[in-house]
């Protein structure tokens, strides 16, 4: 005898649509057990509250295991209880139903690593309950809607590696602690009121912003993962920002200028200034800093002592200063790095007393032509 779910009937004919427009990619049978001659409330990756479903979790969860193809049925905006719905890495592909603005009650929507299309609907900021909106690596284009922005009570935004343009909304929520938008054509500047002050980790590499950064990072004190290498940032950084609690700090390949002064001694791990037009003496403050890529700006002076000591005690791994305008380092020719760290000093205005592997990309000129050290002394 078959015993019918008691399922909410909107419920049930929602699971069949959705479950028409998608398949199981070779090597995946996550679909097996979607017989809807028994309680879909037992089908893989459904769980139900009651007569609804409120979690819809498509696909295999394990990691390199294949995904599912096809299209995100209209039916989804049927399932009103709804609060979780994700899809694994696969190759789901069409835009987003505009349907799923009808779920009030969503909290959490993650589609990665698959093929959706189109735009952001600029209906998803309906979903006044979303926390978590995850839709990176996909081919979603057009600019996030501004709609984005007011959800209040979202928490991570993850739309790295799309094909998204337009400027960085404003963000109202003050529960946003992850911002990751790294990989897209975003353009524009940052406000000092866009990015809220809960955030901690903010990637926003790989774009095409602009301007000045300085008011916009100084209010992010609880940051504790910033990148913004691979933009067109100019000006300067402010000093406060190497007090932040950050555990990697990648400013490199931008446009920033002016003296780097941290206000007191940097336990930052990884801090990479790299190819920009930074200038003045390099910081003592910095020598406590693990690996530290100050290589390719206008940096002048001697290197620091302290620098020296922290080198030849290994608490130094990686120091790349090669392709500035320094005059000199107190270091004995005779010295020996450890093999654990890695120095870099080619491309200044001396001689390196000590000669260590550098990169390969920093090219086989040992140091800088005297004419170029002349008209840049500092």
């Amino acid at each position: 005898m078959i015993t019918f779910a008691i399922l909410d009937p909107l419920d049930f004919l929602a699971l069949q649509s959705i479950r028409k427009a998608l398949h199981d990619l070779p090597g995946s049978n996550f679909f097996a057990s979607w017989d809807f001659t028994s309680d879909p409330c037992n089908f893989a990756g459904v769980y139900c509250d009651s007569d609804k479903v409120i979690s819809l979790n498509l696909g295999d969860p394990r990691a390199g295991s294949p995904g599912l193809t096809g299209r995100v049925d209209a039916a989804i905006g049927k399932l009103s209880a709804l609060a979780e719905f994700s899809i694994v890495p696969g190759r789901v592909y069409g835009p987003l139903p505009q349907s799923i603005s009808q779920l009030k009650n969503l909290r959490f929507l993650a589609i990665s690593r698959n093929f959706i299309s189109g735009g952001i609907p600029a209906t998803l900021g309906h979903l006044r309950n979303l926390r978590t909106l995850d839709l990176s690596y996909n081919q979603l284009a057009g600019e996030i809607p501004r709609s984005i922005g007011t959800l209040p009570e979202l928490t991570n935004l993850i739309l790295c590696h799309n094909h998204i343009s337009g400027s960085v909304p404003q963000f109202l929520s003050q529960s946003l602690t992850r911002l990751d938008l790294k990989h897209n054509s975003l353009t524009g500047s940052l406000t000092p009121s866009s990015l809220p002050p809960s955030l901690q980790y903010l990637s926003l590499a790989w774009n095409k912003l602009s301007g000045s950064v300085d008011r916009a990072l100084n209010r992010l004190d609880q940051l504790n993962y910033l990148d913004l290498s691979l933009n067109q940032f100019t000006g300067s950084i402010p000093g406060r920002i190497f007090t932040f609690p950050i555990t990697n700090l990648q400013l490199q390949r931008n446009q920033f200028t002016g003296s780097v002064e941290p206000v007191d001694q940097v336990t930052i791990p990884t801090v990479d200034l790299s190819f920009n037009s930074f200038s003045g003496r390099i910081s003592p403050l910095f020598s406590t800093v693990q690996n530290l890529y100050l290589n390719n700006n206008r940096f002048t002076g001697e290197v620091p002592a302290s620098f020296v000591d922290r080198l030849l005690a290994a608490s130094i791994q990686i120091l790349y200063l090669q392709h500035n305008f320094l005059t000199g380092i107190q270091i004995n020719p005779t010295a020996d790095i450890p093999l654990s760290s890695s120095l870099c000093l080619q491309y200044n205005c001396m001689v390196p007393p000590v000669h260590t592997p550098c990169p390969f990309r920093s090219g086989k000129q040992i140091t800088r032509p005297t004419s170029q050290c002349n008209e840049w002394k500092g």
